[in-house]
C-alpha cells in the first residue's frame, strides 16, 4: 500500500497541513513528489501537490487519489524545500508558496491531449491506435474511456504516446502544421513517376520537395506558392506526402535578430573583481559577493563572462533584473552573447509565452534565465551562479503574499547548489553594504568607468531662487539653456519626472478643497488627455469637475506637474523638439516599452521624458544631458528609506549621461538643494552617503541596525480595526521580551484604501528567537476569531514600504 501526503488547493489556515491519500494500484509507478494530483476533499474534487510518498498513515480510512494532473513533477525536490522555507519565513500558506513558483498557465484549468509517437502504434490496442491515426490527437478522457487511464500513463512512460496540456483561455501550446515526404527519396521518386494526372500546382510542389527533401510548414509553402493547402491534402490522400503537427514555442523575441557579441577585454579593475567569482565557480563554493561599481563601470561584462564560465562547466545561471530595467537592451546583451541558451521571464510576456519559456527551462533546453523577481524559482537543477543586478531595487521584495525577498531566495539556492551569488549595484542597499563591511558578503569594487571617461558633471539648481527671479516654468533657466544647446548639436536629452499624469492634485482656490478619492484617503491625479481625475491606488476615475463640489466655485486649479503637463510645456518652449513620453500610461500596451526605446535609439526623438522606468538600464551613446525636474518628490514621504531612495534614483539617472565618447552633463532641480542625499548624489559619493545615513538609522533604530516587522489590519468598520489592532499589540507585549520595541497601534500613512480603514503597528528587534512563533499565534488567533467579520491582517517581515 502506497500513500501520498498532499497539500490541497484550499487556501485556509485550517487546511494548511498535509492530508494523506491512498495511491490506487494503477498509479503506483506514476505518482511522484512534486506532481499535482486531483483528490476528493469535503465533497468536491480539488487539485493538490504531492509532498511525500510513504507506506503508512495514522489515518485509518483513507480516500483515494482520483488521478494525477502531470506526467512529470512541476516542482523538483529543491523547490519543494524552498516552498516550505518560504512558508515558514513569510508566514504564508504552504500552498501559496508552491503556487508562486509556477507560471500562471499552470494555475489555471486545462485539458490533456494525447498524440501518437512514431513507433508507438505497434504497442497500442487497435481501438486507440486507429483513433489516433484518424484524428492525430484526442482528449485524454477519450483515450481513458477506450483503454483506461493506467494504460495511458504506461504508454507515456514507455514513449508510445505523448501528452500535451492545453490551458483553457490561457497558455495553449502552439502547433504548426507541416507536410513531409511520406517515404524515403528513391520510393518517393518512383511513386511520383507512376502517379497519374497530377495538377499544375501539385507538380510544382513535388519539384520543390525533390529540391529540398524535408518537412515544410504549410505557412512556408503558402508564402512561396500561394494558397496550396488543398493541393497538399490531395498529395497526402494519394500517399506522397504526410501531414504532421509540431509544437512551436511562442518566442517573444522571434522577430528580433540579436547581433552575436564576443567577450570584451577586461580592465585591470574588472579582472581584479572577477577573479574571486571565477575561483568560487571552479571550486563549487557558495559565497555572496557584492559588486559595487559606479554607473558605466562594466558590471554587465563581469556578469556575462562569469556566466560563460558556468556554461563551460555544463551548469546553469539565473540573472535577476528589476522589472523596470528589463529593457530590450538588457535582453539583447544576454541573447547576443548566449543566443538560444537564454530564456526570458517578465511581466510583459503573455501567459502562453511565459509558459513556453518556463518549459524550455524545465526541459533543460536553455542554460541561462534572465528575468524579474519570480525568475528566482526557475526549475534549474544544476545552478552555477545567481546574479542580482541593481540589487538595491525594492521591487525584489514582493508586496503581496508570500512577501519574500528574491535576494533571500537566491542565497538559499546558492547554498543548496554550492555556487556564488553576485549582487551588483552602483548604489547598494544599506543592508547589503553593511553586510559587506562586516565580512558577511565579500565586497568587489569598480571605481572607474570602462572607457576611462569621467562621471558626468552635475549641477544642482535651487528652484526657490528661480521663483524669486520670476521664473514660474517647470524648467530652470540653466536646464532650458542646456537643452537648447543639445538640440542645436543634434544630441539627445533624458528628462526624469517621478510622477505620471498631468497634475498631482486638483484644488479649489476659493475654499482650499482638494479632490479626494471617495474610497481612499488620497488626492486624485488629473489626466489631461482624458480630462479625468484618477486614483492610482484603487483605480477610481471620474470626469474633472468644472466647479468645486464643496463650495461651487469655478476657480479649480491644477497643482504639481505630471509627465503629460511637462510634455505640453516642452511643446510650447521647444516646439522644434521631438519628445517621447514614457510612463505607465504610454507603456500599457504590449511591446510599447520596446517600440518607444527603439524609436529613441534610432534618433527619431530628441527628448526622452519619463518616470522611474527611464532611470535604469539605458545605454545610448548620444545622451549627453540628463535633467531631473523634481528631485525631492520622494524625500518627503513618511518612510525611513526616503533619503536612500532619492540618492539611488538621482545617482542612477545621472549615470545615463556621457557613457560613451560624448561628455555628459546632469541638471538636478530641487526645492531642498541643501539636503545631504541631493548633495552627495551630485558627487556620486556613495561611501559618504552610507556613513551619513547609517548614523541616522542607528539613532532611529532602523535597519540595518534593527529588523522590522509591520502588522497591518484593515476593514470598513473603523472601530473594529482599532479594537483588533489594540488586541494584537497587547498580545505581542505580553509575549515578547522587553528588548523588542513595539510602536503603535497607529493609523497607517494612507489611512483608507478601497473603502477600508487601515491601522498598523511596527516591531523593531535585534534578536528575538521566538518572534516567528508569536507571530504565527497572532495569525491563528486572528483567523480563529476574526475571519467571519471580514477583517484582513497582513504581517510583513522586513517591509520595504511603510505606506
Amino acid at each position: 500500500m502506497k500513500i501520498a501526503s498532499v497539500i490541497v488547493d484550499v487556501p485556509t489556515y485550517g487546511t494548511n497541513k498535509p492530508f494523506d491519500y491512498l495511491i490506487p494500484e494503477k498509479w503506483e509507478d506514476v505518482i511522484q513528489r512534486g506532481m499535482r494530483v486531483i483528490v476528493p476533499f469535503s465533497g468536491r474534487r480539488v487539485q493538490g501537490f504531492v509532498i511525500q510518498l510513504k507506506d503508512e498513515s495514522t489515518v485509518s480510512e483513507l480516500k483515494e487519489i482520483v488521478e494525477p494532473m502531470d506526467v512529470h513533477p512541476v516542482l523538483n525536490d529543491e523547490l519543494l524545500h524552498l516552498g516550505n522555507k518560504l512558508a515558514d519565513e513569510t508566514l504564508c500558506l504552504t500552498l501559496t508558496a508552491y503556487q508562486v513558483m509556477l507560471p500562471p498557465a499552470l494555475k489555471a484549468k486545462y485539458e490533456k491531449y494525447i498524440t501518437l509517437n512514431e513507433d508507438g502504434i505497434r504497442h497500442l490496442p487497435d481501438s486507440l491506435g486507429k483513433l489516433l491515426l484518424e484524428k492525430e490527437e484526442i482528449l485524454w478522457n477519450e483515450g481513458e474511456k477506450l483503454v483506461g487511464a493506467a494504460f495511458l500513463y504506461k504508454g507515456v512512460k514507455k514513449g508510445w504516446i505523448d501528452v500535451r496540456y492545453e490551458v483553457k483561455d490561457k497558455g495553449r501550446k502552439k502547433l504548426v502544421e507541416y507536410f513531409r515526404p511520406a517515404m524515403d527519396r528513391p520510393p518517393f521518386i518512383e511513386n511520383v513517376s507512376s502517379a497519374s494526372r497530377l495538377g499544375k500546382v501539385q507538380k510544382l510542389l513535388i519539384e520543390f520537395y525533390l529540391s529540398d527533401f524535408r518537412p515544410h510548414s504549410t505557412s512556408e509553402l503558402t508564402n512561396r506558392f500561394g494558397n496550396v493547402r488543398g493541393s497538399l491534402l490531395s498529395l497526402e490522400r494519394i500517399g506522397l506526402l504526410k501531414k504532421e503537427s509540431f509544437e512551436q514555442y511562442r518566442d517573444p523575441y522571434q522577430h528580433r535578430v540579436f547581433a552575436k557579441t564576443t567577450p570584451l577585454p577586461l580592465t585591470v579593475d574588472q579582472k581584479r573583481a572577477i577573479h574571486p567569482i571565477i575561483q568560487t565557480i571552479e571550486k563549487n563554493i557558495h559565497r555572496v559577493f557584492l559588486l559595487y561599481g559606479i554607473t558605466g563601470s562594466g558590471k554587465t561584462e563581469i556578469y556575462l563572462q562569469s556566466i560563460q564560465q558556468v556554461i563551460q562547466k555544463g551548469k546553469e545561471a539565473i540573472v535577476l533584473v528589476p522589472e523596470i530595467s528589463l529593457t530590450p537592451q538588457m535582453v539583447e546583451r544576454f541573447k547576443g552573447r548566449f543566443g538560444e541558451k537564454v530564456a526570458v521571464l517578465h511581466s510583459g510576456l503573455s501567459i502562453g509565452e511565459k509558459y513556453d519559456e518556463w518549459r524550455k527551462i524545465q526541459r533543460k533546453e536553455v542554460q541561462v534565465v534572465v528575468g524579474a523577481r519570480s525568475a528566482i524559482f526557475a526549475p534549474f537543477e544544476n545552478i552555477g551562479i545567481i546574479i542580482i543586478d541593481e540589487e538595491h531595487e525594492t521591487t525584489y521584495k514582493q508586496d503581496e503574499t508570500p512577501r519574500y525577498h528574491a535576494r533571500d531566495m537566491a542565497i538559499e539556492r546558492g547554498k543548496i547548489h554550492r555556487c556564488p551569488v553576485l549582487l551588483g549595484s552602483a548604489t547598494p542597499s544599506l543592508e547589503s553594504f553593511a553586510r559587506a563591511q562586516k565580512g558577511v558578503y565579500q565586497l568587489l569594487t569598480l571605481e572607474k568607468r570602462m572607457n576611462e571617461k569621467g562621471l558626468p558633471e552635475v549641477e544642482v539648481v535651487d528652484m526657490r531662487e528661480e521663483l524669486r527671479k520670476g521664473n514660474r516654468s517647470m524648467f530652470s533657466e540653466l536646464l532650458l539653456e542646456k537643452m537648447m544647446e543639445r538640440l542645436l548639436k543634434g544630441e539627445q536629452i533624458v528628462l526624469l519626472l517621478n510622477r505620471r499624469g498631468y497634475s498631482s492634485f486638483v484644488m479649489c482656490r476659493d475654499c482650499g478643497n482638494v479632490l479626494q478619492c471617495p474610497n481612499c484617503e488620497i488626492s486624485l491625479t488629473y489626466h489631461k488627455v482624458s480630462n479625468e481625475v484618477k486614483c492610482h491606488y484603487c483605480g477610481y476615475e471620474t470626469r474633472t469637475p468644472n466647479e468645486c463640489p464643496t463650495c461651487g466655485s469655478e476657480h479649480i486649479r491644477f497643482f504639481g506637474s505630471g509627465t503629460q503637463k511637462v510634455e505640453e510645456e516642452l511643446g510650447k518652449l521647444l516646439p522644434e523638439a521631438r519628445t517621447i513620453r514614457m510612463d505607465v500610461d504610454t507603456t500599457r500596451k504590449k511591446g510599447a516599452h520596446e517600440k518607444l526605446l527603439e524609436a529613441f535609439q534610432q534618433k527619431k526623438a530628441d527628448i526622452l521624458l519619463g518616470t522611474q522606468m527611464i532611470a535604469k538600464g539605458l545605454d545610448f551613446p548620444n545622451i549627453t544631458l540628463v535633467g531631473v525636474l523634481t528631485a525631492d518628490t520622494m524625500l518627503h514621504i513618511p518612510d525611513f528609506r526616503a533619503s536612500e531612495k532619492t540618492f539611488q534614483l538621482l545617482t542612477q539617472v545621472s549615470g545615463r549621461a556621457g557613457r560613451h565618447e560624448l561628455p555628459g552633463e546632469v541638471v538636478i532641480q530641487t526645492y531642498t538643494p541643501e539636503h545631504y542625499s541631493i548633495q552627495l548624489a551630485k558627487n556620486q559619493d556613495y561611501r559618504q552617503f552610507y556613513l551619513r545615513e547609517m548614523g541616522i538609522r542607528k539613532n532611529g533604530q532602523y535597519p540595518p541596525y534593527y529588523y522590522l516587522v509591520q502588522i497591518q489590519v484593515s476593514h470598513d468598520n473603523l472601530q473594529l480595526v482599532v479594537a483588533t489592532m489594540e488586541k494584537i499589540v497587547r498580545f505581542l507585549r505580553a509575549r515578547l521580551s522587553n528588548r523588542v520595541l513595539i510602536l503603535g497601534p497607529s493609523v497607517a500613512p494612507i489611512a483608507k484604501i478601497k473603502n477600508k480603514y487601515r491601522y498598523q503597528c511596527l516591531i523593531k528587534y535585534k534578536k528575538e528567537p521566538n518572534l516567528l512563533e508569536v507571530l504565527r499565534k497572532v495569525q491563528e488567533m486572528f483567523h480563529r476569531n476574526q475571519n467571519q467579520k471580514g477583517v484582513s491582517i497582513t504581517i510583513d517581515l522586513n517591509p520595504y514600504t511603510l505606506m
